[in-house]
């Protein structure tokens, strides 16, 4: 897979680029990444890349070119097949980002990711430009980059070979609409609170059933609408 990402700050993606699970998918080749930023596809004299809103109003707003510009680029430099890669602008009023949406989206070859500032981006980038919009949660932050970091890391350890043991996507939480099992590890019992008898069995259908029954336990008390 190969994702670029858009903004006006790539100096903030690089600890987290470069640290744990997204770290080693970039050394298999498993995720290529690249950081571009925007002001590089400004046509405007000091790189500027907004301006005030139309019809007046607070604030300034992200002007069409440099995206439009920074897209063309990325996709005539790149890997860019039609229908198998997407754009998208980290947005409040985008679809909520879920296990399931990053499923999808790590079935593509390409997703370039946009990240806005500002009151906002010009409307004919939403309308032009972008396949769809992805928010991580009903709150305002200062900018599309934290989003797209979440993004990224929600889709990359979903690529094969991404992580150590691929059989840990398939039981973690939300990956069948349920919050994970309670887990344990040494020691067996610490300051008088001990492990469950049943993970210590070795009765693998027993450990199964008892897992089974936790996450539906959990679910129902923390996200019943899971359920």
């Amino acid at each position: 897979m190969k994702i670029d990402v858009v903004t006006i700050f790539p100096k903030m993606f690089l600890p987290v680029l470069n640290e744990s699970i997204i770290k080693r998918a970039q050394a298999k080749n498993i995720v290529k990444i690249n950081i571009y930023n925007l002001r590089d596809f400004s046509k405007e004299r000091h790189r500027k890349v907004d301006d005030r809103p139309y019809g007046g109003g607070p604030g300034m707003v992200m002007r069409p070119e440099p995206f439009f510009e920074a897209v063309k680029y990325i996709k005539g430099h790149g890997s860019w097949v039609i229908g198998h890669g997407r754009v998208i602008l980290l947005s409040p009023q985008g679809k909520r980002l879920s296990q399931t949406l990053a499923r999808r989206l790590s079935k593509y070859k390409h997703l370039i990711l946009l990240c806005g500032h500002y009151e906002g981006i010009d409307e004919r980038v939403r309308r032009f430009l972008v396949d769809e919009e992805i928010s991580i949660g009903d709150y305002i932050l200062t900018g599309g980059e934290l989003p797209a970091m979440v993004l990224i890391d929600a889709v990359v350890r979903l690529l094969r070979g991404a992580l150590g043991d691929n059989t840990s996507i398939i039981e973690e939480t939300f990956s069948k609409n349920l919050i994970e099992y309670p887990q344990y590890t040494r020691p067996s019992e610490f300051r008088g609170l001990k492990v469950p008898e049943v993970l210590l069995s070795g009765d693998h259908s027993r450990i199964t059933e008892w897992r089974r029954k936790e996450s539906l336990k959990r679910t129902a008390r923390y996200r019943p609408d899971l359920l």
